[in-house]
């Protein structure tokens, strides 16, 4: 059905556009994935604008939902509502360098659209003024702007909107118009897109939001770019996309950092001003966006550690997020230009908590974070098994709950061309016991058996605090009492958490074994490590333990016996 054109910026016109904007990046979301060579050739930009953007939609929709139920409904939501409500979204799911710099126009945007003035920033004029408002925001949240980027796109299509007179569709196809042009112009100005032969990614995914702008307020459907240097034009029919393995020749941006640190971050702006100040020493690709207390980090470093020790430092980071980035697929030596082949093996495991994140990346596996209360989507996992870039992936979910949306995951990677096997790991320290004995140098069936196997033998428990009166197979607990959970079961119901851990450990030791796995969370008393070790050496011979931080894992303490 044709889509009906907004005459002006309304919270129906937002709700519109960025629907438009999610659909048009997800019908080039490979194409730009394909594209994607700096500032890392690592085949995600458009998976990561399509995730922004999504989440944008989500808040969007969940504000105009919230206006249409209930005592009082008034149907739609104030323009400032669906604003701020697309900037919150996109702050909070924005993946990966492009991302982080969408959601940052899409602050820049509504910061304009929902300010209180006596004028409404509703028609051509105010529009011109959210696009030039988005351009410099963006420009200032990147530590170090490069031109021929997504910066010089947002740039062109604002100061193309200079003295435009009309309305919200004269000033949107303006502005459409000067991001294509200034997109064709990128391979001119950034040496590594010319030597690949094709157009910044970035930039590819605003020039395909802008158009969708301009589909919002004319019901016009902008042709298809192209994406080949020197081609940036609108075209029909659309050329074929290009397959994604076709860039695994395409150059790398130079050196680089081995890790990209993503997280959301609760601090005051003098806080993050010195967190700015840190990370930039520490690495490249430095984006801080946000404001109001909350913040979006994104930098690339060898040192994650000490990414996410600085963002604790600032105030409170939370749903961290460490990627590796494959060899190959960062660090270029010898030469300007190095091939970028797809590892023949990956692991990629859920994790709960920064502390195993950390541990889990510097073992090579790509993460995916769980924050507590907020298990991570199918979608989540299919990013990582695509950011790890190989041909072959293990992939651990480490929690029962998750066994589903691993599946549905995995089945969607095969889909794709990878082969993925799922061992179907309940607990992280499952997790751990199967990567130790990860060996990508086998063949793939030997190493899957294998992992298989070492997870199957590691029995499993945690330490937590009940958060309701409840029933179980051990008698009934009330909100505050410790439990002890074993492979699943609540075995053990106390008031003391390090002698409810020292039962768990005790009936978990009773049947044997060789080694223990301790996962200590933020929350679990300072003194319980050494406890339980000290009780390990005095009741259990030749049994080690080995101790773990996991930080803010919502269980107090994860326990493995292998």
């Amino acid at each position: 059905m044709a889509q009906v054109p907004q005459t002006f910026f309304d919270a129906l016109a937002v709700r519109t556009w960025c629907g438009l904007a999610l659909t048009a990046l997800g019908r080039a979301r490979e194409e730009i994935d394909a594209i994607n060579v700096y500032p890392v050739a690592d085949g995600d930009t458009g998976t990561n604008l399509y995730l922004t953007m999504e989440s944008a939609v989500a808040a969007v929709e969940a504000v105009f939902e919230g206006h249409a139920v209930g005592p009082g409904a008034v149907g739609k939501p104030a323009l400032a509502d669906a604003a701020r409500a697309m900037a919150h979204g996109a702050l909070i799911g924005a993946r990966g360098n492009s991302g982080t710099i969408l959601a940052q126009l899409l602050r820049g945007m509504a910061q304009v659209l929902a300010a209180d003035s006596e004028t409404p920033h509703t028609d051509g004029s105010g529009l011109r003024l959210a696009l030039r408002h988005a351009a410099d925001s963006a420009r200032q949240a990147v530590a170090h702007p490069v031109e021929g980027t997504v910066l010089s796109v947002a740039s062109a299509a604002a100061e193309a909107t200079d003295g435009t007179e009309g309305d919200c569709g004269a000033v949107a196809r303006v502005a459409y118009d000067g991001a294509r042009t200034a997109l064709a112009a990128t391979p001119g100005q950034l040496a590594v897109l010319e030597r690949a032969g094709v157009v910044d990614a970035g930039g590819r995914g605003l020039v395909a939001v802008l158009g969708a702008l301009v589909e919002t307020f004319t019901g016009e459907v902008p042709g298809v770019v192209a994406v080949a240097a020197g081609h940036a034009r609108v075209d029909s029919p659309a050329p074929p996309a290009p397959d994604a393995d076709e860039c695994d020749d395409a150059p790398l941006a130079g050196g680089g950092p081995a890790f990209e640190v993503i997280y959301l971050l609760e601090a005051e702006d003098d806080a993050v001003a010195r967190l700015r100040r840190r990370l930039d020493a520490l690495g490249d690709s430095l984006v801080v966006v946000g404001g109001d207390g909350l913040w979006n980090v994104h930098v690339h470093v060898d040192d994650a550690g000490a990414a996410v020790e600085a963002g604790v430092e600032a105030g409170r980071p939370y749903r961290i997020r460490i990627t590796h980035f494959g060899l190959g697929d960062v660090h270029t030596q010898g030469g300007e230009r190095a091939p970028r082949e797809r590892v023949q093996r990956a692991v990629v495991a859920v994790v709960p908590g920064e502390g195993l994140a950390g541990l889990y990346t510097e073992a090579g596996a790509t993460t995916v974070l769980a924050r507590p209360g907020e298990p991570p989507a199918s979608g989540e996992m299919v990013e990582a098994v695509r950011r790890a870039h190989a041909r072959e992936v293990v992939l651990l979910p480490n929690d029962a709950d998750l066994r589903h949306t691993a599946a549905a995951a995995a089945e969607q990677a095969r889909a794709e061309g990878i082969r993925v096997a799922l061992i179907p790991t309940r607990s992280a320290v499952q997790g751990i016991a199967a990567l130790a004995v990860h060996e990508p140098e086998r063949r793939f069936d030997e190493d899957v058996v294998s992992m298989t196997s070492a997870a199957g033998a590691t029995r499993y428990a945690e330490v937590t605090v009940a958060e309701r009166q409840s029933w179980t197979l051990a008698g009934i607990c009330e909100a505050g009492d410790v439990l002890g959970l074993i492979d699943g079961d609540v075995a053990v119901i106390g008031s003391d958490v390090i002698a409810a851990a020292e039962s768990v450990l005790d009936r978990m030791l009773s049947a044997g074994g060789e080694l223990v796995t301790l996962v200590l969370g933020d929350e679990a008393p300072e003194s319980i490590a050494d406890h339980l070790e000290a009780r390990v050496r005095e009741a259990y011979l030749a049994v080690d333990t080995v101790v773990y931080r996991g930080g803010r894992q919502g269980a107090l303490l994860l326990i493995g016996v292998e």
